[in-house]
């Protein structure tokens, strides 16, 4: 079967949209609810006009022609030419459209796209300019819907975002066709979508008012109902008339809806036509009735006026209520393009006179006119079973306030006698006629919707920056599996390569000191954390891409691949599940928030006041170096009888803490964030801070005890090392400090060796400052705040701060493998910044029964240090049988204050007796031991 051929132009997605606003959801949201609202209320003007041009030739033309010839003839053409449009070109366009995007609403994968706008509202324009008994209005619900679905395809979106458009589309079409905005929202929640989440009554708002407005500046009034010169009325009295109209009108709504069933299965079982037939036939039928019938029928507008002012007889308005009863149900059953809102509105308004007249010559009280108005409203309720929309769309139309109590009296009853007699929606059960079955029931467990990014990324990405040359990218993607990385500047992501990206520039003949950015693919395609996993598949396959990072604003804080998600529905789908209790979730009393300018996040978790400023000084020295902002951390312990949500604790101690902790911050120039959490359990929130504030290293105090048999470094640290995707910093404070603080004394009073050592020193004049910027921004990091080195009077005299970082001179780093993945020696620069006068010595320990490493590799890490810091560096190579022991040795002989040890995540967890040796060393060491994992 062909269809219409739509412009490739218009098929593929808007370059400029797809990279700008994009990357903006909310934006993108607002501007592409007011396109939707102004294509569709455009939509529903072309329509009115299209029909009402024909309709007013139909009926111009009767009076040249006899109308019993014309009016049978056009409507036996404008059926046939409209079936055969139909069954060419659209199906999906056959009857109101309403039931087909409700289906697709559903998750029924149907058309809605520009071919079926285009259809649809030629069609329309056909049947009921040709004289059929339907109206417009609902047809223009699917052709709003159907250009929301084409645009949706315009900027690539989720099927949830896109299932959000088609809402606000059908809702703009609604409110186009009758001029009422607030109509046009509720009837999408009320009947197509049952969601009132605050994005989709956000952009359907927009859509809706936006749609009614170009309807009504471009083409007036929807069903011109001057209805300013007639008074309405509602009395006490007239309830019973009411409740009356109500009965009669939701019994014989539902027989109407009934009516239509049953034509249906009398077309598809008995009759068996096709479809250009079966339309030919009910134009001629409609023709025919209503060429015999009063001129005033050939109009249903001017009929629906006509009753509505008081004018018709009860005599016409019955004869109007029975004709449009029957040809409805014949041009609806036949499958013509049209709705079933204007014939409800006909059949209730003369329904509605009639029992005003009945009312007015018993009581005499009420006007007809409001019955008629009431009317309405009730035997639309009846057929599209939508009460508060009906009461709606009546107001808006007469915009009288004095109607809403007949209104909600009416089509409450209407509604609750249609259900009795026949119940379920309408809709439904065309959709059922048609094969489709919705559910309504929603899913026990949705793995795709229930999840999000920052449940399943990988927060160790691989990055690289985009100032590295060519060649250098080359050879980071032969030393690792990837086959695409982010690039990063200043921790935000500004593009992505892969290795289509080197193939293009290869192509190019770019040099190899060509930069990445220049070949790199700028504002790469991204997902937020809070994104649903159902987002990021889509993303992955409408991109035809592997992995996607995650960002937060600006920031990398992971990457997502489809791995990780086919990882997660199989364990969804085998029932693997964390056994044992789970620890309630910690929960924030009290936070602060300082600017989000940072690079990354540093976690300073606080608990000792003693040590407290001493490590604050230190995490602000490696948040200067880095860029990060820092986040400080309280946890308050509460049983786990008592939730942690509703344990009332006390936090002014713990206020007291954070806020000298902003402080000592501030003097640094950074920016802090801070938080009390109530927990059952430390390490958990500290996980759970990690994750939620998306932390890229966290600082901590240990003091080198055992708190648990079987615990390396205790329970708290032990899990934040197994667990937390960040990188890790220990630091167990010298006993020394702790005991006392007085000026460090170097005295060599240890002289017995068990090992041989060769070393040799790099002096620090061998550089030049002026021309090496790291050097020169290294020194000015040394440079503390003046405040630093006034005394603190905030802080207690056995505390520790600043003298303690300027009494780490003597700093002792082993390196193994290559410097250049080493975490300690990328956080050296930080760590001495605050020392008086730092030196730095690197050692290589081996045992005697292996041969003498290379000590090229020691040489070039002490170059690769002392071009970031002006200090004095000796490098040393040992050879000794226990490298821990070796490195306890030397630390005492040499009188270091500091020893920092890098390690990996296996590494600092293995057990003693397999030989752990930061641990060991960090129990065997009197100085200040500083333990690095890095988070890779």
């Amino acid at each position: 079967m062909p269809y219409i051929t739509i412009p490739k132009q218009f098929r593929e997605p808007s370059r400029v949209i797809k990279s700008q606003l994009f990357l903006r959801p909310k934006r993108l949201a607002i501007f592409e609810a007011c396109l939707i609202g102004l294509v569709a209320g455009l939509a529903g003007v072309l329509l009115k006009s299209g029909v009402g041009w024909l309709g007013s030739w139909r009926v111009a033309t009767s009076t040249l022609i006899p109308a019993w010839i014309l009016l049978p003839s056009v409507g036996l053409c404008g059926g046939l030419l409209t079936g055969f449009l139909v069954e060419r070109f659209a199906p999906e366009t056959a009857g109101s459209g309403i039931p087909h995007v409700k289906a697709a609403l559903g998750g029924v994968n149907l058309s809605l796209d520009l071919r079926v706008a285009v259809a649809k509202l030629m069609t329309t324009i056909l049947a009921v300019g040709s004289g059929l008994t339907l109206g417009r209005q609902g047809p223009t619900v699917q052709i709003g819907a159907s250009l929301a679905g084409w645009i949706g395809h315009l900027m690539p979106t989720s099927p949830d975002y896109r299932r959000q458009l088609i809402a606000c589309g059908a809702a703009a079409g609604l409110a186009a066709g009758f001029n009422a905005p607030i109509a046009g929202v509720l009837f999408v929640v009320e009947e197509l979508l049952h969601d009132v989440s605050g994005l989709t009554l956000g952009t359907a708002i927009i859509a809706s008012f936006i749609g009614a407005v170009v309807s009504q500046l471009l083409g007036g009034d929807s069903l011109s109902l001057n209805l300013r010169a007639y008074q309405t009325s509602f009395d006490a009295q007239e309830i019973p008339f009411y409740i009356l109209l109500g009965v009669l009108a939701g019994w014989l709504g539902a027989l109407f809806t009934k009516g239509i069933m049953a034509s249906l299965q009398f077309n598809r079982r008995s009759l068996k036509l096709a479809l250009p037939v079966r339309m030919a036939l009910a134009g001629l039928i409609c023709g025919s009735v209503i060429a015999f019938l009063p001129a005033t029928f050939r109009d249903n507008t001017g009929l629906r006026e006509f009753m509505l002012t008081g004018e018709a007889s009860g005599i016409t308005s019955l004869i109007a209520f029975i004709a449009h009863f029957f040809l409805t149900i014949i041009s609806a059953a036949s499958g013509a393009p049209g709705g079933l809102f204007s014939p409800a509105l006909v059949m209730g308004s003369a329904l509605g006179h009639m029992v005003g007249i009945v009312q007015a010559d018993s009581l005499g009280v009420g006007l007809p006119v409001t019955y008629a108005l009431a009317g309405m409203g009730a035997f639309f309720c009846a057929v599209s079973r939508a009460p508060i929309t009906a009461v709606v769309i009546v107001f808006e139309i007469t915009a009288d306030f004095k109607l809403v109590l007949p209104l909600m009296i009416c089509s409450v009853v209407a509604y609750l006698v249609a259900e009795k007699v026949d119940s379920g929606s309408f809709y439904d059960r065309l959709l059922e006629f048609n094969g489709i079955q919705l559910t309504k029931a929603k899913a026990a467990s949705n793995t795709l919707s229930d999840l999000h990014a920052d449940d399943v990324m990988q927060r160790r990405v691989e990055t690289l920056s985009s100032l590295l040359t060519f060649d250098e990218v080359m050879q980071a993607f032969s030393r690792s599996h990837h086959r695409g990385f982010p690039v990063v500047e200043d921790g935000k992501l500004v593009g992505i390569v892969s290795q289509t990206d080197l193939a293009n520039a290869s192509d190019r003949n770019l040099s190899g000191n060509s930069l990445l950015k220049e070949f790199m693919t700028v504002q790469p395609i991204a997902v937020k954390a809070s994104d649903t996993l159902s987002e990021v598949l889509y993303r992955l396959n409408n991109y035809n891409i592997s992995r996607l990072p995650v960002v937060e604003g600006r920031r990398l804080v992971g990457i997502i691949t489809r791995s990780d998600i086919i990882r997660v529905e199989s364990d969804r789908l085998s029932g693997e599940t964390t056994q044992g209790p789970h620890p309630e979730p910690s929960y924030v009393v009290y936070q602060t928030r300082a600017p989000q300018v940072g690079n990354g996040r540093l976690l300073v978790p606080l608990s000792n006041p003693q040590t407290a400023p001493a490590l604050l000084r230190l995490a602000a020295a490696i948040a200067r170096d880095r860029n990060y902002e820092l986040e400080c951390l309280q946890i308050i312990l509460v049983p786990r009888n008592s939730s942690p949500s509703e344990s009332a604790v006390r936090t002014t101690k713990s206020r007291r803490l954070l806020q000298q902790a902003e402080r000592i911050i501030r003097n640094w120039n950074l920016p802090v964030h801070t938080q009390i959490r109530v927990a059952h359990d430390v390490p958990n929130a500290i996980l759970e801070t990690i994750k939620e504030r998306h932390i890229d290293l966290i600082l901590m105090g240990w003091q080198g005890e055992f708190s648990t048999k079987g615990r390396i470094f205790g329970d708290v640290v032990d899990t934040v090392i197994r667990q937390a995707g960040c990188e890790v910093i220990l630091v167990k404070w010298s006993e020394k400090l702790l005991a006392t603080r007085k000026k460090n004394e170097f005295s060599a009073t240890f002289s017995g060796r068990k090992y041989a050592s060769i070393e040799w020193e790099l002096n620090p004049e061998k550089v030049d400052g002026a021309d090496n910027p790291a050097l020169a921004s290294s020194s000015d990091l040394s440079a503390t705040p003046e405040s630093e080195f006034a005394p603190n009077l905030d802080i207690p005299a056995p505390e520790l701060g600043l003298h303690t970082l300027m009494g780490l001179h003597r700093w002792l780093v082993p390196i193994r493998g290559s410097y250049k993945q080493a975490a300690a020696l990328r956080l050296l620069p930080a760590l001495v910044a605050a020392s008086a006068v730092p030196e730095i010595k690197l050692c290589q320990v081996h045992q005697p029964s292996v041969a003498e490493p290379d000590r090229g590799e020691l040489k070039q890490a002490a170059e690769f240090i002392q071009r970031r810091v002006s200090c004095s560096i000796i490098a040393t190579s040992v050879c000794a049988k226990s490298v821990s022991d070796a490195l306890i040795d030397l630390a005492q002989n040499d009188q270091c204050d500091a020893i920092v040890l890098g390690a990996s995540r296996e590494g600092l967890l293995k057990q003693v007796i397999h030989g752990n040796i930061p641990e060991a060393v960090a129990r065997g060491c009197d100085c200040t031991v500083i333990l690095v994992r890095s988070a890779s």
